[in-house]
């Protein structure tokens, strides 16, 4: 049986919260621009070439969200 004879709690401290909030909405607004890169690239098509393609305009925000935040 093993026992824990010494436990040691890290907390991350202001610097370390600052850079992860930090990194956290850089990925944010990365994901965001992906989907308003592809809203616009898609709204671009016409008719007749999104339906080439299978998409319907209805369709257009659902694959830039997977897209963007899959």
């Amino acid at each position: 049986m093993a026992f824990a004879t010494e436990i040691r709690a890290t907390e991350a401290g202001i610097q370390d919260r600052i850079i992860a909030a930090y990194k956290g909405l850089a990925e944010k607004v990365s994901c965001y621009n992906t989907y308003r890169t592809t809203v616009n690239e898609l709204n671009a098509l016409s008719g007749r070439e999104l339906a080439d393609l299978g998409i319907h305009r209805s369709m257009i925000k659902g694959i830039a969200l997977e897209a963007a935040y899959k």
